[in-house]
Order: structure tokens, then sequence, then C-alpha cells
């Protein structure tokens, strides 16, 4: 038993190492090109300054504040999204099919619309305060969860329904115990493909007029020429798309009990 133990956790951590190696050269490339001249010094800091400056900002507690009002940004317009998609979604593939098949071709057209084209639109409608920023990402968010929600509700077995049918089970009950389930893992799909968008269009969203976030940071470096916070924002931003992203990877695992593991990413 304890051998089996050991192997399990053997195997394990050589997945754990196969998955990061790509990361590990890449850090360790960082440090070294600007060191050795592969990259200009002046313009790229190496992978532990821009650690320094993290702990620096941290320290002096700026980044903590701009971390904070980024991810209450980014929550709120993606909740927000979630809490209108989801429902949507379920009511057209489900309840309104027809209605779904006449409003999608303009559900089609609206999401491709580049985000970035639209912020005028926002600004001259909300002003350039929070509410410009949290429609924004609003915006980008709902799409992939409403068009995952749709395709999860399509994609059921119908033969799961009609023997949940046959059995006399109440709408109510097939839905939360067949219609739901059969759809989660394309509601989880577009819940990781949203948090990305939404964090994407943040960035942009506080560049402008904004005194605080990630994406202000990033601009304000910029203008001022500091590259070292400039790349320590940077590599936040990409770290905490990463973890949000594994975080509904995570409540997916625990939620979504009967998928194989193979399939979940």
């Amino acid at each position: 038993m304890e051998a089996k133990g050991k192997k399990n956790l053997r195997e394990k951590l050589i997945r754990i190492t196969r998955k990061s190696l790509a990361i590990i050269l890449f850090l360790i490339f960082w440090q070294v090109a600007p060191i050795v001249g592969i990259a200009d010094h002046q313009f790229i800091p190496t992978f532990s300054e821009t650690i320094g400056t993290i702990w620096s900002l941290t320290i002096k507690n700026q980044m903590l504040v701009h971390v904070k009002v980024s991810i209450i940004r980014a929550g709120i317009g993606f909740i927000l999204a979630g809490i209108v998609s989801v429902p949507l979604g379920f009511l057209l593939a489900g309840g309104f099919k027809k209605l779904e098949e006449f409003l999608d071709p303009l559900l089609q057209i609206l999401a491709q619309v580049n985000p970035f084209s639209l912020f005028p639109v926002f600004i001259l409608l909300f002003g350039i305060g929070e509410v410009a920023k949290i429609s924004i990402i609003f915006w980008v968010s709902i799409w992939p969860i409403l068009f995952s929600t749709i395709t999860g509700v399509k994609t059921i077995d119908p033969l799961l329904i009609k023997a949940a049918r046959a059995m006399g089970t109440s709408k109510v009950k097939l839905f939360w115990k067949v219609i739901l389930p059969g759809a989660a893992p394309s509601i989880f799909s577009g819940l990781k493909m949203s948090s990305g968008n939404a964090f994407l269009m943040l960035i942009a969203a506080e560049m402008i007029g904004a005194s605080a976030g990630l994406g202000w940071l990033v601009l304000n470096s910029e203008v001022n020429f500091q590259i070292n916070r400039l790349f320590a924002a940077a590599l936040t931003i990409a770290v905490l798309g990463i973890a949000i992203n594994k975080a509904i990877g995570f409540v997916e695992k625990k939620v979504v009990v009967w998928k194989e593991d193979s399939f979940i990413s």
C-alpha cells in the first residue's frame, strides 16, 4: 500500500514537472537573456528584477491596491454576465427554440463586434467612471457563456431526456438531474473563456479614465518609462489570469464529479 502511494506521488510529480517544464525554461531564458545581451537590458529586466519589483510594490501596499481594484471590476462584470447569460442560454435552447433560431444571427453579429471599437459608445452612455468599465467587461464576458450554455443544452443526449420523461420525472427534477448536469461541462468551458476575456478587456478599460488598477499601472509605467514596474504589472496580470482560470477548473472538478479527468483541462 505504501509502495503504491509512493508510486502515485512519483507519477504525479513527474506529470507536474512535465507540464511546468516549458514555463521553467522560459523563465530561465528571461533571466539570462538580458544579462548575456540577447535582449536589451534597458528595455527588458530580468525575471529576478521583475519579482523584486513586485515584492517592493507589495511591501509598499501599492500592488495589492491595484490588484484589488482590478479584481473587483472584473469580478462584477464577469458575475453579472454569468447571472444574465446562463439562464438566458437555458431559456433560448430549451424553452424558446424558435426564438433562439430567430435571434441567433443577431447574437452572432453582436458577439463579433470588436469591443475596442465600442469604447466610445460606452463612454458616451456611461461616462468614464466605473459603470463604463464594468459594462465593457460585461459585454465581452456574456457571449462565451451564453453560446456555451446554448451549445451545452443542445448537445445533451435526447435519449436521456426521453428516458427521464418516460419515468414520470417532473420538469423541475428533469432540469436539475439531467439538463443542468449535461450542460455543465460546456458552461464551465464558457466561464473559463469568459474570465480570460474579462481580464483582457479590464486592462484596456483601466487605461481610460482610471486612477488605479493593473491596466492603469501598465499605462502609467509606460508613460514614465518605469520598465521594471511595467513588467511587474504585466507578470501580475498573467499570474492572476492563470489563477482565476485554474480556480474555475477546480470548481468544475468538484461540481461535475461524473466527468472523466482526461476531459477536464
